[in-house]
């Protein structure tokens, strides 16, 4: 499948200090910039949340304290993340998690962040309807996708990356005569 003209795709994913937005804070952000057939760019940091890591979260994703210390904080790579994200559809797996922390961090320093968003969970229980998961994780293992260093945003990323290139490929396959992308699902 042809993507629409001109289409262009961040796919994201994020580690956090907790589930809210609204108490929580980005702990490493990952951007694929992806024009539908290939990533033409990315990007990747661990971002210091001005707050301390739980010792939970240090145990899912391996970030310390001590890693985010010297790290960026949020408002010094947000004019790397409206350039990377400008225009381009918002794409992440369970996308709403992403987003709203996105969102959130972006509020906080008086900016309204709004792009059109795309969610893999939901593009992948469309288009490969009957898995008994839609965990990043487990629908990577039965796709066969590859996922290195999971939990930490640039692994969990590229691992989007590759399962938003297979649902594009499944698009197509099941729609090949169809012009627009399967965002209108």
């Amino acid at each position: 499948m042809q993507p629409e003209q001109n289409s262009m795709y961040s796919i994201i994913d994020i580690e956090t200090t907790g589930g809210s937005p609204k108490t929580e804070k980005i702990t490493e952000i990952a951007v694929f910039v992806h024009d539908g057939t290939k990533v033409v760019e990315e990007f990747s940091t661990l971002v210091n949340p001005e707050k301390y890591i739980p010792a939970f979260i240090t145990n899912i994703t391996g970030i310390t304290n001590e890693m985010v210390a010297t790290a960026p904080k949020f408002y010094e790579i947000a004019r790397n993340l409206l350039d990377l994200t400008e225009n381009n559809f918002f794409v992440a797996h369970n996308a709403g998690f992403d987003y709203g922390f996105i969102c959130e961090e972006f509020r906080q320093l008086g900016y309204t962040f709004k792009r059109e968003k795309l969610c893999t969970v939901k593009l992948s229980r469309k288009l490969i309807p009957g898995l008994r998961s839609y965990s990043l994780g487990k629908l990577c293992h039965e796709l066969n996708i590859t996922v290195s260093n999971r939990h930490r945003a640039r692994g969990d990323a590229l691992a989007t990356v590759s399962l938003f290139e297979m649902l594009l490929d499944h698009y197509a396959a099941e729609h090949p005569l169809h012009k627009t992308m399967f965002r209108n699902l």
